[in-house]
């Protein structure tokens, strides 16, 4: 094989890969961890009593609120993906954001209404510079090896999702079974773990993602001849107008309904003032790109279309996938018998157990692995690693005595239990946290990523658009299972007991609509896009994301509406035929889009 710039990533390799992709592995593990943990308790938290320590909103204004959250978690990836390219690199700007949403996070923990929106902030911007530059350096290692990307993205997803899976489950059961503040607490405490231990790390990855100095610019500017296309000061005017329009937007739109109208940046527009403001500036940034990509050459011209109509399909991917921590965990907590008794209790906390030991266990054996291959030159960092993986065993298991000994089936005395922190009970009950059935998503990825990666490597790869349109597909399927469940609600019920088995299947089938959508469509944006631009067309990719999160804020703020009105099924059902009318447009336009990537599969 002839030699390139990164075989010297591929001659220790861990299950295949450079132990650089497992470095990233845990550090992006921790951040999801902190990341999930705590969006899995901000709607919760926003919509319970304040006689429990909630803030008593509205189902529609914490909707509001999570929506424009998350949207600017990934419209700041644009600003970390430009800092990156620019100005300090993948690696700082990685720092820079995991040391953010530390802080974001602590803030968070203090629960006052200033640090909660203080925290918010933080984890925005903390997020913009992490981001997009983790799986900008996944796209530089891999850059020789293109027929390996899709394996690789779909392991480093593995490690999103173990974090996730985590931070739901012990973060959740804290922030509801213990308290808020704990909840939020111990998202922080591995972000700063996850800080640590990339930081000790960061030779491993040679060059890349260091600062651009004239001696990397110029090498990146000689590999790439295609034709530029620099912003003229009209564009970036535009840009202005188009990026001032959609941040007051995002912003204004919870602020105006929290504050019930008296804070309306866009009143003087009238009663339609927000959307205004939102269909100009799409108008605004839907031309400009347009404009663009007829001043590239040909090739790369249709290489990029190919991209941003991939990022239009994920738009209404995400905008119904992140019904998770809104509508669907609303689901769970008000209309889903979550109390189980008999054979049925001791099923789920042995269910419980299998999920939480197997999983952990497994993760271990793959750092494990990268130990051996990894600690003879970066001994702090392994060992700090190791510290983290210790404390989280040692809350997985206090989790479980808890359970259990809150189900009647362990005894504990009086002494132990104070020394374990965990309140006497004189009735067994086990009720299934609102937050647990989240994990299940990173469960079932965790579990079906590596045949989902075989799958792909393989000769039955389907291609781009038939990936999109099977995910899409299932994403139907999982939201028509809900519908189906939630037929016997009344419409205007604020209570019900569905059976948790609804929930279950909407969260595998919508697990594997991700798998064949998200880690996909970021190995795409890579093979396609020149290396110049790979940053800051991550950030772009991302802000189709940032809009599809705030689409599903939005759907949710009219959850109360349609169920009042129609009845909750209805408003799944409205879900399930969105799915399916953009799986069938997908499937349709394969031929064109197909041409459009001049071989890339």
């Amino acid at each position: 094989m002839t030699q390139n710039s990164t075989d010297q990533f591929f001659k220790n390799p861990v299950l295949g890969h450079p132990a650089g992709l497992f470095v990233l592995f845990f550090t992006e593990m921790w951040e999801r961890f902190s990341f999930y943990g705590m969006r899995s308790l901000l709607i919760l938290f926003l919509t319970t009593s304040a006689v429990d320590g909630g803030w008593e909103w509205t189902r529609e204004n914490a909707s509001a609120l999570f929506g424009s959250y998350v949207g600017l978690v990934y419209l700041s990836t644009m600003l970390g993906g430009y800092f990156a390219d620019k100005v300090i690199g993948f690696r700082w700007a990685i720092v820079l954001g995991a040391t953010l949403m530390t802080l974001g996070h602590a803030s968070m923990a203090l629960e006052t209404h200033f640090s909660i929106y203080l925290g918010l902030v933080l984890l925005v911007f903390g997020n913009g510079f992490f981001k997009p530059n983790m799986t900008s350096i996944v796209s530089e290692m891999y850059k020789d090896r293109p027929e390996k990307k899709d394996g690789a993205y779909t392991l480093f997803y593995m490690g999103v999702n173990a974090g996730a899976f985590f931070g739901i489950l012990l973060c959740g059961y804290l922030g509801e079974k213990v308290g808020w503040s704990y909840g939020f607490g111990l998202a922080g405490i591995f972000m700063f773990f996850g800080t640590l231990q990339f930081w000790l790390s960061q030779n491993i990855f040679g060059d890349i993602g260091l600062k651009p100095n004239a001696d990397s610019k110029a090498k990146a500017e000689a590999s790439d001849t295609d034709k530029r296309n620099p912003f003229t000061p009209i564009q970036l005017v535009v840009i202005a107008i188009t990026c001032l329009l959609g941040l007051l937007w995002i912003l204004n739109d919870p602020a105006s309904k929290i504050s019930g109208g008296k804070v309306n940046v866009f009143g003087f527009l009238g009663e339609n003032g927000n959307s205004i403001a939102i269909v100009t500036a799409l108008s605004l940034f839907i031309g400009l790109l347009m404009y663009r990509f007829t001043q590239y050459s040909q090739i790369t011209k249709e290489k990029l279309i190919a991209v941003t109509f991939f990022a239009f399909l994920t738009i209404f991917f995400w905008a119904i996938f992140e019904q998770s921590p809104n509508s669907l965990t609303i689901f769970a907590n008000d209309y889903t018998n979550r109390v189980l008794e008999g054979n049925w209790s001791v099923t789920f906390l042995i269910i419980n157990s299998l999920i939480t030991i197997l999983p952990l266990a497994i993760i271990t054996w793959v750092l494990y692995l990268l130990f051996k291959q990894t600690f003879k030159n970066y001994a702090i960092a392994n060992i700090i690693l190791s510290i983290s993986f210790v404390i989280i065993w040692a809350i997985a298991i206090w989790m479980l005595a808890k359970d259990y000994y809150t189900a009647g089936y362990l005894s504990l005395s009086d002494d132990t239990l104070s020394l374990l922190k965990i309140d006497k009970v004189t009735m067994p009950l086990t009720e299934v946290p609102a937050t647990w059935f989240s994990t299940l998503n990173s469960l079932f990825i965790i579990t079906l990523a590596p045949l989902f990666s075989k799958w792909w490597e393989s000769k039955y790869n389907p291609n781009a658009n038939l990936k999109y349109g099977i995910g899409m597909g299932l994403l139907a399927l999982g939201m028509a299972c809900v519908a189906f469940g939630a037929n016997g609600i009344l419409p205007g019920a604020k209570t019900a007991s569905v059976s948790m088995i609804w929930l279950i299947l909407v969260y595998l089938f919508h697990t594997m609509a991700e798998l064949c959508i998200s880690p996909v469509g970021l190995s795409y944006v890579s093979k396609l896009v020149p290396a110049r631009m790979i940053a800051f067309m991550f950030g772009v990719w991302y802000l189709a994301v940032a809009i599809g999160m705030k689409g599903a804020g939005m759907f949710g703020e009219n959850i109360d509406t349609i169920a009042n009105e129609h009845g909750l099924s209805y408003f799944f059902w409205m879900l399930t035929i969105i799915s399916l009318v953009v799986a069938a447009f997908s499937i349709i336009m394969g031929p064109i889009i197909k041409k459009l990537m001049h071989g890339v599969r």
